[in-house]
């Protein structure tokens, strides 16, 4: 096998001819493992996945319900979490809540980066810049992708192509300049092939250069920055300074203001007060999946700067009635991203414990890392040397990147592309349906791997059984899709 193997995509058309069999060997292992079968497809590596999220914790549930017996104004829970918000983040910081995390990034875009669409006159082109990381369908898709080399870059993402696709997402006049991040690289891999940002090794000093050679290039045009907000290494964002925060942000945020444009921060797989810290990384707004790493009902969040939060508290009809109020929940240009009473107080549980006690949210990431290690010290030795296994808490997760195994030469462990999960070929993926456990997030050579589906109590907290036969599942995984590949 491994003689017949030389290249590329030699590698992947034999993966996709033996998807049979990998699917078979995969249904057997997990007999062999013992997943219970009253287990399978009940549980999964994690709850944050937005097709499948996590059931909610007991206290946010016992919250929602007791709330929503209630007689309770929205602007009032609004105003809750205005207060929590405060509490940690201090008064120059407001909150504004949406129905989904992708409403908080399209909210926050066209209230603070578009072109207007009133007044006399032609419109004018507005552009903001975009590092080339990973997800770059949520951050990067609101504009045309500048150069024109990345045009095509989101076309078969999502479930449904073209205008009522990710590209029906794009603002008027409003472009994407998207800059390669130095020390990262961007090669042809997958079943589905498409270029694989790889980003343990970026240079955020340098990458910074090239993001300010662009803002120059760019500057008549240029109304802000987007990047995500995730704290690992895979995401390129690895290196911190010495309060923890990832350079690279903290870099962008300083060249935004620079120009006098906003910096918008995609957090969607992290948490508020414990994850990242958009004080510390100079960030105008962050936004939050609330049913995600938070465990909130399916809701968004946007937290940010009061100046620009003040236009995103109008444009959702918040921030008070027009003959003068503190507070309002009416109609305006976006009620359409209205998240609902339940969602609100979801959220306010869950900003409530993120404030007093974080503990409930670490812990389990804790407690996960310790048996994604344990777990991984079985696999084979081939492929363990090329790992990197990282912890977050802003993701609640534990990160699983395999880059490393393609630096020696030679075929590594088989790198997805993001179209190959759209496309139902991510192996890494559907092999662990097979086995009768929920899959996560394992492409560009990056698993993130988190509670909650099935593999946490009603308090939250590890269930260790549960967690072992999904971690155990996805070793056997790679190690079965490794033998395919020729790798062991």
């Amino acid at each position: 096998m491994t003689t017949t193997l030389k290249y590329k995509y030699q590698l992947y058309r034999h993966l996709q001819a033996s998807v049979p069999q990998i699917y078979a060997e995969a249904k057997k292992v997990a007999d062999e493992i013992g997943i219970p079968p009253n287990l399978r497809g009940k549980f999964g590596l994690t709850g944050a996945i937005s097709g499948c999220p996590a059931p909610l914790r007991r206290d946010i549930a016992e919250a929602t319900e007791k709330g929503g017996k209630e007689v309770i104004p929205l602007a009032k829970l609004v105003d809750e979490l205005r207060e929590i918000v405060k509490d940690v983040y201090g008064d120059e910081w407001e909150p504004v809540p949406t129905s989904t995390c992708e409403a908080a990034l399209w909210l926050c875009f066209d209230s603070l980066m578009t072109p207007p669409n009133l007044g006399r006159g032609d419109n004018y082109r507005a552009r903001y810049i975009c590092p080339y990381e990973k997800h770059m369908h949520h951050q990067g898709a609101y504009g045309r992708p500048f150069p024109p080399k990345y045009k095509d870059i989101y076309a078969d993402r999502g479930t449904t192509a073209g205008e009522l696709g990710f590209y029906g997402k794009r603002q008027n006049n409003f472009d994407t300049v998207i800059v390669p991040l130095v020390g990262a690289q961007y090669p042809v891999h997958g079943i589905k092939a498409h270029p694989v940002p790889l980003l343990t090794e970026v240079d955020p000093e340098a990458s910074i250069e090239q993001m300010a050679l662009a803002a120059e290039v760019h500057a008549p045009f240029l109304t802000g920055f987007a990047s995500l907000g995730y704290d690992t290494p895979g995401y390129g964002y690895g290196v911190k300074d010495e309060d923890g925060a990832p350079l690279l942000m903290k870099r962008i945020g300083e060249l935004a203001h620079e120009y006098n444009v906003p910096y918008l921060i995609d957090n969607a797989w992290g948490i508020p007060f414990v994850g990242t810290d958009p004080r510390k990384v100079n960030a105008d707004v962050i936004t939050y999946a609330m049913d995600k790493a938070s465990g909130a009902a399916t809701s968004g969040l946007v937290i940010g700067r009061e100046d620009v939060m003040t236009h995103i508290r109008r444009a959702m009809g918040m921030h008070g009635d027009r003959w003068g109020t503190t507070a309002s929940y009416g109609k305006a240009a976006f009620v359409t991203f209205d998240p609902g009473k339940e969602a609100l107080l979801s959220q306010v549980q869950t900003l409530r414990v993120l404030r007093d006690k974080p503990e409930i949210l670490t812990k389990p990431v804790d407690d996960l890392e310790r048996i994604v290690n344990d777990e991984f010290d079985k696999i084979h030795p081939n492929i363990k040397k090329g790992l990197k296994i990282s912890k977050s808490y802003n993701s609640q997760a534990v990160e699983v990147n395999y880059e490393g195994t393609w630096k020696e030469g030679g075929l590594g462990l088989p790198i997805f592309a993001i179209e190959d999960m759209y496309a139902g070929s991510n192996i890494l993926q559907s092999g662990l349906a097979q086995m009768g456990v929920i899959p996560t997030i394992a492409y560009d050579a990056n698993v993130y791997i988190s509670p909650g589906l099935g593999t946490t109590d009603d308090d939250g907290q590890i269930i260790e059984e549960n967690m072992r036969f999904a971690v155990g599942a996805l070793v056997r995984l790679m190690e079965i899709t490794a033998r395919y590949a020729g790798m062991i």
